[in-house]
């Protein structure tokens, strides 16, 4: 199952980058594997996931360890809420930093791999929607942010992330997408360093492909509906 999951989604991004006149190659899947245990990952690795995404510091560093064991090579993305106190060891686990939403996070994160001697790939996390349950800057206050932030020598701020509410019909995210997209051109007519538009989920990454996305996070269309303890 895990192998037709995988395969029927790089199928479906390939045929959304095809729609949009796109490379499939222009777009990064990463296979999001909040509670999947590091068994079925590591499958995942070995069908060809070369990236993850984690949301939890903890559950990632547990997991992290039993994937190493077995000596496999993945980038790691960190995509969920960071708090300060977590920054030393997101930069410790992950190569790419997903979620910066503040001045306060980013200073933090550039202590952090200063004094680890790492330059530390990040995204900026924009909120374009309305909903209180999400993080992220506002679109308004993304160029001041950057000006600050690209004075921290030890983190290089790669481009943004945010994501659509859900809708059951994914056509309707577009609206939200099509935002991320503006914000991130607008910043990357400025800033060298900006390549990475993360938008789109299991239920929408189609949408955002076809809006400009170029790195999609998928969880539940790879590994199944979550299952939560509690």
């Amino acid at each position: 199952m895990l192998k037709d999951n995988i395969n029927s989604v790089i199928g479906r991004i390939a045929a959304a980058c095809q729609k949009a006149g796109r490379e499939p190659g222009s777009v990064t899947l990463i296979g999001v594997t909040k509670t999947v245990p590091a068994v079925t990952v590591s499958e995942a690795i070995s069908l060809g996931i070369k990236d993850i995404g984690e949301n939890k510091i903890q559950e990632a560093q547990v997991k992290f360890s039993l994937i190493s064991a077995g000596n496999i090579e993945v980038r790691k993305h960190f995509i969920g809420h960071l708090q300060t106190n977590k920054a030393k060891k997101a930069v410790e686990l992950f190569d790419l930093i997903q979620s910066v939403d503040s001045l306060r996070l980013a200073t933090e994160i550039n202590s952090c791999a200063a004094a680890s001697g790492k330059v530390q790939d990040c995204l900026i996390e924009v909120k374009v929607s309305a909903e209180n349950t999400k993080f992220g800057l506002a679109p308004e206050a993304v160029r001041d942010f950057i000006a600050q932030a690209r004075n921290l020598s030890n983190i290089r701020l790669r481009g943004i992330m945010g994501m659509a509410p859900y809708f059951d019909d994914r056509e309707n995210a577009r609206p939200y997408f099509a935002r991320l997209k503006s914000i991130f051109d607008s910043c990357k007519r400025d800033f060298e360093s900006f390549e990475i538009l993360s938008m789109g989920m299991s239920g929408d990454f189609e949408s955002a492909i076809e809006e400009g996305s170029t790195m999609v996070r998928v969880g539940s269309a790879i590994f199944g509906e979550r299952k939560y303890n509690g």
